[in-house]
């Protein structure tokens, strides 16, 4: 059995030791749920790698976006290259579910874009989970989602080994069986060819290396890997085990069973419209299902066949679906990480009410039949004991996770020896005026500035009424498209302006060094922009600068209130929420730990410098930018260039895991090309 290996020039220092060894010991002696919970900068990820080194465990990391689980994706496979690193989130580019809206009697097609490499890397996922036990898969919420039977799916396996028999066309059936097609012109992932005694197979799951198969009468006389671009010949191997092109394919048998099963209940839901006279849905019904039956008969597979998976796994009625998560527990023991908990664990609860909602809306007109409601994710009590051992990671767990843990670490230490940010409260009654006055300091010291509002229309004001006053400042909200989102953030950390105003897209995902100052409007009024997990999240934003502070403005505050140590905050108790009064604890908390650690050790805290190319990844779209503002008035042929460099970047984008921007990308050119 392969062993995880830590490869790293880091050593745990700070909290990190006593979190690793107190998490590793909790974990060792079976308690199934525990907490780490570590600020920004402490070495969370190396934390979390060196407890899976320690469990030897195949780990599931899961977290609520596609952005962060790439990153995390990229950094395990820099801690553990001689072990098996796999990405796993969903493979749609674009998704838009099929749905129907029956006061405007509007049917919505399902309509996607597959990113090829993303579904490479699914199952690439899948097939080393059935082969090998050093498995690290990360993965987004798509994890949580219905998925085949994993018993099924290693059944769906062909082993060829050189001096075994087998007759030529057998293997072919075979392959056509798991899903591969013949392809002979244009050879793919997925496809098969055949050139005399020699079959070729480009595994699904497999980056750029094809396995070729030569054979001797109906012997196999050699197998070795080549590449599909140069046809260059690779390795020899003495044996290959190759998997099935997708995780819902089965058995003939099993098929067959899955058919019998839909028609059966077309026959039930058909009888169902009739006696209710609705003439419509079961014309409906009748065409769409009948027509994928002659799919799913005559090629195994159909258009939506997700919707078909009860049938498929044989599963019960209401039964939970299998998912990736039933691909680890067949290995047995195993850890699940989730990372940024606060945030994903609640995304993991909502989302089965909504598929749900959807879904019923279309079984009750006749567009699915009510087996599609068993294609559906996780529910939250289905997800959280699932596992045998889960991690939460954050820098603020939630109640969800400090209930459920058996053990919480901490790690607050930053090996930079930044410290929280210093908490200053001001009046409300003037907070612009007031804001104004300490924005003009940072300035003169050349630092930059992040203001958060409640709403977009004060973001849109404040920002006008500091541009009349003299101020560089900038707006950001949701309705900013990608390229315009990130020139902001570019600009900002270039010094083209110095303050950047908005609402809660300035609490998680920003890392910006040249931030001295946040500033927190009507910090005082209680709600999930200003509760006690998003005022440390946007506090946070600060704690990357050796000078950040934070400016709080409350209606209870009469004068300008540093506030430093517990006896200040104890006597302003009834004069904030209770949301701030927490959250300002914690920074003091955290600020006097890293102060007695920096002391001990001699650490002079200094500003985390970073690149600026870093954290903003389309900043070659700068020139595009610009001819966007005018794109309205370029000649065609102008416009298709820019089309064509990006998609040339969307592309780069894919390949890097960067989804999310590759998404914006293909949306930017579907607007050029609507102009």
């Amino acid at each position: 059995m392969a062993k995880f290996e830590l490869i790293s020039s880091f050593k745990p220092s700070g909290d990190q030791p006593q979190a690793i060894e107190k998490l590793t010991l909790s974990i060792k002696s079976g308690n199934r749920y525990q907490t780490l919970l570590g600020v920004t900068g402490s070495g969370k990820t190396f934390t979390m790698a060196k407890i899976i080194e320690n469990l030897q465990l195949p780990t599931l990391i899961m977290t609520h976006n596609k952005t962060l689980a790439a990153q995390l994706y990229s950094e395990f496979k820099g801690f553990f290259p001689k072990n098996h690193v796999e990405y796993f989130i969903s493979y749609y580019d674009y998704y838009q579910p099929e749905a129907y809206l029956p006061r405007q009697d509007l049917f919505i097609e399902k309509d996607s874009s597959i990113n090829d490499e993303l579904e490479r890397l699914r199952l690439s996922a899948t097939a080393s989970l059935l082969e090998f036990d050093d498995v690290i898969v990360v993965a987004s919420v798509s994890a949580n989602y219905g998925l085949g039977n994993p018993s099924e799916y290693r059944k769906m396996v062909q082993k060829l080994e050189i001096g075994h028999e087998i007759d030529q066309k057998t293997l072919l059936y075979r392959l056509v069986e798991m899903g591969y097609k013949r392809n002979d012109k244009f050879f793919d992932r997925g496809d098969f060819r055949v050139n005399g005694d020699v079959i070729d197979i480009y595994p699904a799951y497999s980056e750029e290396e094809a396995i070729r198969v030569e054979f001797f009468g109906d012997e196999i006389e050699s197998i070795y890997y080549f590449d599909t671009l140069t046809n260059k010949k690779l390795k020899d191997v003495n044996s290959i085990t190759i998997y099935a092109a997708n995780q819902f394919i089965v058995g003939q048998n099993r098929l067959a069973q899955a058919i019998k099963s839909i028609e059966k209940e077309l026959e039930e839901r058909l009888e169902f419209f009739k006696k209710e006279n609705r003439l419509l849905e079961y014309q409906r019904l009748k065409q769409r299902t009948e027509f994928d039956l002659e799919m799913l008969e005559t090629t195994g597979t159909c258009k939506g066949i997700e919707n078909y998976a009860r049938h498929l796994t044989g599963k019960k009625p209401g039964e939970t679906p299998y998912s990736l998560l039933d691909y680890f527990q067949e290995k047995g023991d195993f850890l699940l990480i989730v990372d940024e908990s606060h945030v994903s664990l609640p995304q993991f609860r909502g989302m089965y009410a909504g598929d749900r909602s959807r879904k019923e809306v279309l079984v009750e007109y006749g567009f699915r039949l009510p087996s599609a409601l068993d294609n559906r994710p996780l529910k939250f009590e289905e997800f959280i004991n699932k596992a045998p051992h889960y991690l939460f990671v954050s820098a603020t767990p939630a109640e969800t996770e400090i209930k459920l843990s058996s053990v919480i670490a901490e790690q607050i230490i930053r090996p930079t020896g930044l410290l929280d940010p210093i908490v200053e409260l001001y009046p409300s009654k003037y907070q612009v005026e007031s804001l104004y006055d300490e924005i003009k300091k940072e300035i003169e010291k050349e630092n930059r500035v992040l203001v958060t509002t409640l709403t977009k229309k004060m973001a849109e004001e404040l920002t006008k009424y500091y541009a009349d006053l003299g101020l560089k400042v900038r707006y950001m909200h949701s309705e900013i498209d990608a390229i315009e989102r990130n020139q902001l953030i570019r600009g900002l950390r270039l010094g083209e302006f110095d303050v950047l105003i908005g609402i809660n897209l300035l609490r998680e995902g920003l890392d910006l060094p040249e931030v001295s100052m946040v500033a927190i409007l009507d910090a005082d009024k209680e709600g999930f922009l200003r509760s006690e997990t998003s005022l440390i999240q946007t506090m946070g934003r600060a704690a990357r600068n050796v000078n950040g502070r934070v400016l709080m403005f409350a209606d209870n505050i009469d004068e300008k209130i540093v506030v430093d140590d517990e006896n200040i905050l104890e006597n302003l108790k009834d004069k904030i929420t209770k949301s701030m009064y927490n959250a300002i604890k914690t920074t003091i908390y955290r600020r006097k730990k890293q102060k007695a650690y920096n002391k001990e050790h001699g650490i002079i805290p200094k500003t985390v410098k970073r690149k600026l190319d870093e954290n903003l990844k389309i900043e070659d779209l700068d020139f595009l930018y610009e001819k966007k503002k005018k794109m309205e008035k370029l000649p065609p042929q102008e416009k298709e260039k820019i089309i064509k460099e990006l998609r040339r970047l969307m592309h780069e984008a894919a390949k890097k895991l960067e989804f999310e921007e590759a998404a914006r990308l293909r949306d930017e050119i579907e607007k050029i090309k609507g102009l």
